[in-house]
């Protein structure tokens, strides 16, 4: 915690959450995985042109009732 992460370093951390991410893990485990804040995760990602999944989780299938 508290470690700056700049230059290669950095690109090269927004490609492994990024890779991770796509792989279906949540902003939120990834944070937490690693000891980081949400919001750290989130802008690494947002840096390596991460395509973000909408909010929510899950959206197959039909409401009942809607």
């Amino acid at each position: 915690m508290g470690q700056r992460f700049t230059g290669e370093a950095r690109v090269q951390l927004a490609a492994d959450l990024k890779s991770a991410y796509e792989s279906r893990e949540s902003i939120r485990s990834l944070a937490a995985e690693h000891g980081w804040s949400y919001g750290f995760v989130h802008d690494l990602l947002r840096e390596a042109g991460t395509q973000l999944r909408p909010r929510g989780g899950s959206t197959r299938g039909s409401r009942s009732g809607t």
